[in-house]
């Protein structure tokens, strides 16, 4: 067995779309941006959503603040959204052998990260090994959930 599983919420099932995994808790105008510069690329882009487990492993206790079905569905919403599953697997499953085990499936022609992603290193070689091109895109600056969970608990 897999040690991640993807658990489909609007699938897609043809070759040589552009893959995209993350936690997207509050999706904001970054995530909005991030997404539609990958799908601007030209392939039809899935996304991957974190399930809940790994994210509070991950982020801690208090996150995610959106169950996992609820952020694929809102990321299902988005017009130039293709396909999204939900990552099901232990937290400590982000090597490169975890990512290829679930990826392969889906025959991706690319995997897109973005920069300063502290998996990066092993969607690069998982992508290397899938035989998909290897999309690192600019971070929004300033943007991200946590800083948007920080700011409101401050009042």
């Amino acid at each position: 067995m897999n040690s991640l599983e993807a658990v489909w919420v609007q699938p897609y099932d043809r070759p040589g779309a552009a893959v995209v995994t993350g936690v997207f808790d509050i999706l904001h105008v970054g995530h909005v941006r991030y997404l539609r510069a990958v799908a601007e690329r030209g392939l039809p882009l899935v996304v991957g959503v974190e399930d809940d487990p790994r994210v509070r492993a991950w982020k801690g206790p208090s996150r995610p603040l959106n169950p996992a079905g609820e952020r694929a569905e809102v990321l299902a919403a988005l017009r130039f959204v293709t396909g999204v599953f939900i990552v099901k697997g232990p937290p400590e499953a982000h090597g490169p052998d975890d990512y290829i085990d679930l990826l392969a499936p889906m025959r991706p022609r690319a995997l897109a990260h973005t920069a300063g992603d502290p998996h990066a290193g092993a969607r690069a070689a998982a992508a290397a090994i899938l035989g998909a091109e290897c999309w690192e895109m600019a971070s929004i600056p300033g943007r991200s959930t946590t800083r948007i969970v920080n700011a409101a608990s401050k009042g």
